[in-house]
């Protein structure tokens, strides 16, 4: 069931102040009404509004999976993509009339599928002048405002600004500054009327925040040029003047997840912030959240200057959910004010695809996969990346094999020409194959499903055993002769995937016995114990070296390398001017996990 709170109009002054416990009494959103108390300077008319969000839709319009090559599907039998949206924006439009409602969107939009990066890289939107296919689908569905999420920044701000341009509505970013001027870089904030009939219009503020850890993540892209301000800081700014502008309710978009955790350290502000928007921001009605990818129907916090409650909000990733937030409001002095709101989730996998918006990307949808259907070489055996997190694999060191032999190659000629070069990589793809027999494009792209880029830096023998301690984290302590389960010993203390890395060039074991910081042993180059004064080239990305996962040293290592190639590319380089991937010519069993001397896998 879904649920509502009536916290009473702010401005009447004959209003009751509901205790904290009143404030979590919710009440079912059929029955919600502000309630028979007569409020001073109220004429009794109320209204209702909708605002529906989307977030995290990472490139996904249709209901398919590129790296498959079939539709999408899970175990839970979700559907994604914008074209499924459609069909839950036009039903909700349809139920509430599409006079009452607004539609807005969280940001990371333009990257995470094959289209996208078809669109960035193969046919750049920037250079061709072709419309986005994020962009014709957006203005298709008649969205109101979407905000800058960190992924908008990965392929560069041409290319960005250019996907801004065909917008047909704001790009918003209320914290992100010029790096000169501290001037707005984005748009902060839009004010949108929603008139209903013989009513005196209703205006809603929508403020869009983006989490600062882009300044780590793509600071090749926005180092000199961008500023990512502190978020509660901006909107502290910000709601007072959508206020004063005469906003009626204000909703946050908020780039951000609610978990008030960082992947950073203490150097940028508050990574997901949107819990801490809602306590420490007065005048906020609701934030939609987004970034952390997760699934949150309906969540109510208190602000803590004035005790009112924030409604918020995280439809799931892909374009999965679509949240619906509905505000009842009653007019007070003349003016519009918010007594209650409440908002549910409704699930892409009950409609079908709305063919407006199919046929509008059908094109551009055949072109990718075709293209990435290409094959462009072939495999001696198939390689999987299933156990990769918890065992040495093929398929991992052809990654590791492609990075460092990219890396040794730039190094030529210079003073560090004689280096040794190690390489770390990250299993982001469980499910990555490379088949044996014909490869193709979105094998690679299945394989290596960032767009990051290569960077090679210099540390020392005793920086890559803190690096590897700290990447060990990743295991939950077992004990010797414990049973061991594949699917429990990985991700311990919440760590994604993406922040486990593996080395090659050097060979050691994980002690998943040990404590934390304790746990690499027989740590060896070339045969011996590792030299903790030798200096090594190490091949890695952008993300990592820019900070991303808090890894120590590596952010603050002096760069030797910054070849600006996506490593994606590289692979796929690789391939094609080799014909085959032949897993005799780099695969080494060079580190294992183990417990007390012991193998845990043999």
């Amino acid at each position: 069931m879904f649920h509502t709170f009536n916290r009473g109009p702010r401005r009447a002054i004959t209003a009751v102040a509901l205790s904290c416990a009143a404030a979590l009494t919710l009440a079912p959103a059929a029955t919600a009404a502000p309630g028979n108390t007569t409020i001073k300077g109220s004429n009794g008319k109320t209204a209702t509004i909708t605002v529906m969000g989307t977030s995290d839709l990472h490139g996904y319009i249709e209901n398919w999976d590129y790296f498959t090559n079939a539709e999408y599907d899970d175990a839970a039998s979700n559907d994604v993509g914008l074209a499924k949206i459609s069909s839950l924006v036009k039903q909700v439009r349809a139920d509430r009339g599409e006079e009452s409602t607004l539609l807005i969107d969280n940001g990371d939009t333009i990257q995470g599928t094959a289209l996208t990066d078809y669109y960035a890289n193969v046919e750049p939107i920037d250079e061709t002048g072709e419309l986005h296919p994020m962009a014709a689908a957006m203005n298709a569905l008649g969205y109101d405002a979407t905000t800058l999420g960190n992924h908008e920044f990965n392929y560069g701000l041409p290319l960005l600004r250019a996907y801004e341009e065909q917008l047909d509505f704001p790009l918003l970013g209320a914290n992100v500054k010029d790096w000169e001027t501290g001037e707005d870089a984005f748009t902060p904030y839009v004010i949108e009327t929603v008139k209903l009939k013989g009513q005196k219009p209703i205006r809603v503020g929508i403020l869009g925040l983006t989490t600062p850890g882009s300044a780590i993540w793509d600071k090749n892209n926005v180092e000199g040029e961008l500023r990512f301000l502190d978020m509660v800081e901006q909107a502290e700014k910000y709601v007072p003047e959508m206020k004063a502008a005469g906003a009626d309710v204000v909703v946050v978009s908020s780039h951000s997840g609610p978990s008030g955790t960082s992947s950073y350290g203490e150097d940028l502000p508050v990574e997901n912030a949107s819990t801490l928007l809602a306590e420490e921001v007065p005048g906020i009605d609701a934030i939609l959240a987004g970034h952390e990818h997760r699934e949150i129907a309906e969540r109510f916090i208190t602000n803590k200057e004035t005790g009112e409650q924030v409604l918020l909000t995280e439809p799931k990733q892909w374009g999965q959910r679509l949240s619906v937030m509905d505000f009842e409001l009653i007019k007070v002095r003349g003016q519009w004010d918010v007594v209650s709101a409440n908002s549910e989730l409704l699930n892409a996998n009950t409609v079908p695809a709305d063919p407006e918006i199919s046929a509008l990307v059908a094109d551009q949808h055949r072109q990718v996969v075709d293209y990435v259907n290409t094959a462009i070489g072939t495999a001696t055996e198939t390689m999987s990346a299933a156990e990769s997190r918890y065992r040495d694999t093929a398929v991992m060191d052809f990654v590791n094999k492609v990075q460092a032999d990219a890396v040794d190659r730039a190094l030529e000629g210079t003073a560090n020409a004689d280096l040794p070069v190690l390489s770390i990589v990250a299993p982001f793809n469980r499910a990555a194959v490379i088949p044996e027999g014909p490869v193709t494009i979105r094998d690679m792209a299945g394989l290596y499903v960032f767009p990051n880029t290569l960077f090679g830096v210099e540390m020392t023998g005793a920086q890559i055993k803190d690096y590897l301690e700290y990447s060990a984290k990743y295991f939950n302590q077992t004990a010797p002769g414990a049973p061991v389960d594949p699917a429990t010993l990985t991700n311990a203390g919440g760590t994604p995937d993406y922040n486990y890395d593996m080395m090659s060039g050097v060979s050691y074991s994980i002690d998943i016995s040990k404590p934390v910081g304790e746990r690499i042993v027989n740590l060896s180059y070339d045969g011996a114990p590792i030299d903790p004064a030798q200096r090594f080239a190490v091949a890695t990305n952008n993300y990592r070296q820019s900070g991303g996962g808090n890894f120590p040293h590596i952010a603050t290592a002096p760069v030797l390398v910054n070849q600006q190639t996506e490593i994606r590319q590289l692979l796929i380089d690789y391939l094609i001017a080799q014909g085959a991937i032949d897993p005799t010519n780099f695969f080494a069993e060079n580190w294992q996990l183990t417990r007390e001397g012991e193998p845990v896998f043999n």
